[in-house]
């Protein structure tokens, strides 16, 4: 395939599988490339940062982060657009991805690396990926507690601990009920298509699929999250979306605006808040109240920068006449407008 983009990923990677689920859904003709050491040369050769998923270009151009690499194969192949035409969506469905990919990965590294079984688990699966098929028993066991000697102690980058655990479980068990209500008869997050949105929150939701813990909770309590995370894996398959066209606000709101009400502006936009002003103060960790109870962490740029992005995103829509009522509603207008 001279011509198809190459994905550097990892099935565990939620903005790896984010990623792969939008060049399927576009059809892009690529190539999955598991990261691992052998490949690890050739990574290294287009990736400015040690992250993935990185992408390939067939002309050699390395690109990273999953939000920038999907806004820029969108400017080049716009159709099926994955852009609702009404700006308020077009900002809602950034406003989630955005949820999804910074509040929503703190559900996913959480139940990950928090329980025994789940870090078993995980870490199995990512020393596998590591070794040779054969390798021996002692081998995978050795490599297994490695991975969990690295990335146990990783919790605090999210803010998980002892003192957070009730409040990150409580934000994902309803964000589950909030999503398995608002995909009762529908889709897609916007309607009958996959929009950015979908492929921000499937990502992280998919890997907690995958894990014991929070498996087991989706299992018993999301079965339409489930069958939705499935059509987003390869969304292509899903011929009729490829036609449809996303709701309208209208008849998005009576389930989606618990998401923007209770996550976003609930948990999620008073963190990033909290996080932004740490750093311009020069601080190294953070608190803030959420829900009457205290979220403690160390202050993180990319973080900062997602939200000035995010705000960009907001100043550039010209005519925000429907869109402010919907965050002035939700309690969101404040923090994003600031």
């Amino acid at each position: 395939m001279p011509d198809a983009y190459r994905i550097f990923g990892a099935e565990l990677s939620p903005y790896s599988v984010k990623v792969r689920s939008y060049f399927r859904f576009k059809r892009i003709p690529h190539q999955w490339i598991p990261r691992s050491q052998a490949v690890q040369e050739e990574f290294q050769k287009y990736a400015k940062l040690p992250l993935i998923p990185l992408v390939v270009t067939p002309d050699g151009q390395g690109i990273q982060d999953s939000t920038p690499i999907i806004e820029r194969m969108e400017a080049q192949a716009p159709e099926p657009t994955i852009y609702p035409e009404d700006p308020a969506l077009r900002f809602v469905s950034a406003l989630l991805e955005e949820y999804a990919d910074e509040w929503g990965n703190k559900h996913m590294f959480h139940y990950r690396w928090f329980y025994e079984p789940d870090q078993r688990s995980a870490a199995e699966r990512i020393a596998r990926m590591n070794l040779p098929a054969d390798a021996p028993t002692a081998a995978i066991a050795k490599a297994v507690g490695a991975v969990r000697e690295r990335m146990v102690p990783r919790l605090s980058f999210v803010g998980s601990s002892s003192e957070t655990k009730d409040l990150i479980e409580t934000s994902f068990r309803r964000l589950l009920s909030i999503v398995e209500a608002h995909l009762d008869g529908r889709s897609y997050l916007l309607g009958a298509r996959p929009a950015l949105a979908d492929f921000g929150m499937y990502a992280q939701l998919y890997q907690c699929s995958t894990d014991p813990t929070p498996g087991a909770i989706m299992r018993k309590e999301a079965p339409r999250t489930l069958a939705w995370i499935d059509r987003m894996l390869d969304p292509a398959k899903d011929e009729a979306a490829l036609r449809q066209r996303f709701e309208s606000w209208d008849s998005l709101r009576a389930t989606l605006e618990p998401l923007l009400a209770r996550e976003v502006a609930g948990v999620f936009l008073p963190w990033t808040l909290a996080n932004a002003a740490a750093l311009g103060s020069g601080e190294e960790t953070f608190a803030v109240e959420l829900e009457g109870r205290p979220f403690r962490q160390g202050t993180q740029k990319y973080h900062a920068r997602s939200l000035s992005a995010l705000r960009g995103k907001y100043q550039a829509i010209t005519d925000r006449g429907a869109l402010d009522p919907i965050l002035r509603a939700t309690g969101c207008l404040d923090a994003i407008a600031a």
